[in-house]
């Protein structure tokens, strides 16, 4: 019961108010660590080493500064309020949905507002997008960070509680910030690259389950598990693939990523042009498997405790 109410606070936390923009966050800091850290390594020979230490010194360093403040706090209020904190930082589904609403909202606007909102949570060049590739950026990354988000920190508290949490952010922001296949990223970002892969592997094809449930049509598993494995990534195209065959459209193609251009297959096949009704849809289809994530995480450690 102890693990299940900084869950449930936190979760609840992020519901109502998403991201804190006014307070410090710890990706934020976890970001100036891998920028200083970057900086001072990725030149001159041995890249891939010295990026592989890097990457999992944050990491262990992250889960062990945590550890050890449970476990000088175990069973007090302090633990409780902290780990309640932990749980609301790492999650991500409130601003998630928002920032893709946001993005929806300013398409309807004039194009350029929505290139500008949707560069705010892509990583691609957005300047050239359409309309068309606006909306479809928009609703794969909603999918694409409902794994990275909120499926798979809650998956990673369920089997370290928020160390694990804490860690995997650390490796979420270890692989968005230098897990690149440019030329000043492809040997220093690898293993940070890897880690974040091996990290993601069962929380991405879980939050494809638990998308194909919310859609209550399971025979989308068939789709899922034909067009999943056709992503750059190991692990993205299995909840795009879910979310494009939930709304019978098509997802990925060629982009461009710092200046260089990256052809990613296609998954699905029905290229129509995507609307509002669309995002509402996803985003209801999104909620639906959060839920069904934190219900699955709460059973878990109530039969396990």
């Amino acid at each position: 019961m102890l693990l299940l109410l900084p869950l449930l606070a936190g979760w609840l936390l992020d519901l109502i108010f998403g991201d804190p923009a006014r307070l410090p966050h710890p990706v934020v800091w976890f970001g100036k660590w891998i920028s200083w850290g970057e900086h001072r390594l990725n030149h001159g020979s041995h890249r891939k080493v010295k990026g592989a230490v890097l990457a999992m010194s944050l990491v262990t360093l992250v889960f062990m500064m945590w550890w050890g403040f449970k476990s000088l706090m175990q069973g007090t209020i302090a633990w409780l309020v902290l780990d309640t904190i932990a749980v609301f930082y790492c999650l991500a589904g409130t601003t998630l949905i928002r920032e893709v609403r946001e993005v929806f909202m300013a398409l309807d606007r004039s194009l350029e507002e929505g290139r500008r909102q949707v560069a705010r949570i892509v990583g691609r060049d957005t300047s050239e997008l359409t309309a068309q590739e606006v909306r479809t950026a928009a609703l794969e990354t909603l999918a694409e960070n409902l794994s990275d988000g909120v499926i798979a920190p809650l998956f990673w508290f369920a089997l370290l509680g928020t160390p694990g949490m804490l860690a995997y952010k650390m490796v979420n922001t270890l692989d968005s910030m230098i897990g690149y296949r440019t030329e000043r990223y492809k040997d220093f970002g690898c293993w940070a690259a890897r880690i974040d892969d091996v990290a993601n592997y069962i929380p991405a094809r879980l939050t494809a389950l638990l998308m194909v449930i919310a859609t209550g049509r399971l025979s989308l598993l068939r789709f899922v598990w034909r067009n999943g494995c056709k992503h750059a990534s190991p692990n993205s195209g299995y909840p795009e693939a879910a979310l494009a065959g939930a709304l019978n459209c098509r997802f990925g193609g060629p982009h461009y990523y710092f200046g260089e251009l990256f052809d990613k297959p296609y998954i699905g096949e029905n290229d129509r042009l995507l609307t509002t009704a669309d995002m509402r849809a996803a985003v209801r289809i999104n909620r639906t498997a959060e839920v069904l994530m934190v219900a699955l995480v709460c059973l878990t450690l109530f039969f396990t405790a």
